[in-house]
C-alpha cells in the first residue's frame, strides 16, 4: 500500500505542478495581449498627438524633440523610398539597353499576365479542355468499350 500512496502522491504532485503551468501560461500570454494593446493604444496618441501638433492645435514646445525625431524618421524614409525607386529606373534602363537589339515589348496591363506569361490572354473554352478527349479514349479502352 505503501507504493501506491507514494504513487497517488507523486501524480497528485504532478497534476497540481502541471496546472500551476497552465495558469502561469495563460497569464503570462495575457499579460502579452495587454502590452501590444497597450503599445497600440501609445502608437495611437502619438499619431494622434503628432497630427495635433502639425495642425496648430497643440503648441508643439513640449513635444518639439519627439516630433523633431518623427519628422527626421519620414524624411530618411522619404529618402530610402527615392533611393528604391533610383534603383529601379537604374535597373530598367539596364534592362533596355541591354535589350536594345532586341524587339521591345510593352508591359502588360495585367500584372498577372507578367508574372504567368505561359497562361493564354483567352479565356478558356467552355467544356472539357484537350486533353479530356485522349483521357476519354485511355479509359474507354481499359473498359473495354472501345
Amino acid at each position: 500500500m505503501a507504493v501506491l500512496d507514494s504513487i497517488a502522491k507523486q501524480a497528485n504532485r504532478l497534476a497540481s505542478d502541471v496546472q500551476m503551468s497552465l495558469k502561469r501560461a495563460r497569464v503570462e500570454g495575457e499579460r502579452r495581449l495587454l502590452q501590444r494593446q497597450h503599445r497600440a493604444a501609445l502608437e495611437e496618441l502619438g499619431e494622434r498627438a503628432y497630427e495635433l501638433v502639425r495642425s496648430g492645435e497643440l503648441p508643439e514646445e513640449p513635444l518639439a524633440t519627439e516630433i523633431g525625431a518623427v519628422e527626421s524618421k519620414l524624411m530618411e524614409i522619404e529618402a530610402k523610398v527615392a533611393e528604391i525607386d533610383s534603383l529601379r529606373s537604374d535597373d530598367e534602363d539596364e534592362e533596355a539597353a541591354a535589350g536594345d537589339d532586341q524587339p521591345t515589348e510593352t508591359a502588360p496591363a495585367d500584372p498577372s499576365r507578367a508574372a504567368f506569361p505561359m497562361v493564354g490572354g483567352d479565356a478558356p473554352a467552355p467544356g472539357p479542355g484537350p486533353g479530356w478527349d485522349a483521357a476519354e479514349k485511355f479509359f474507354a479502352k481499359g473498359s473495354g468499350e472501345g
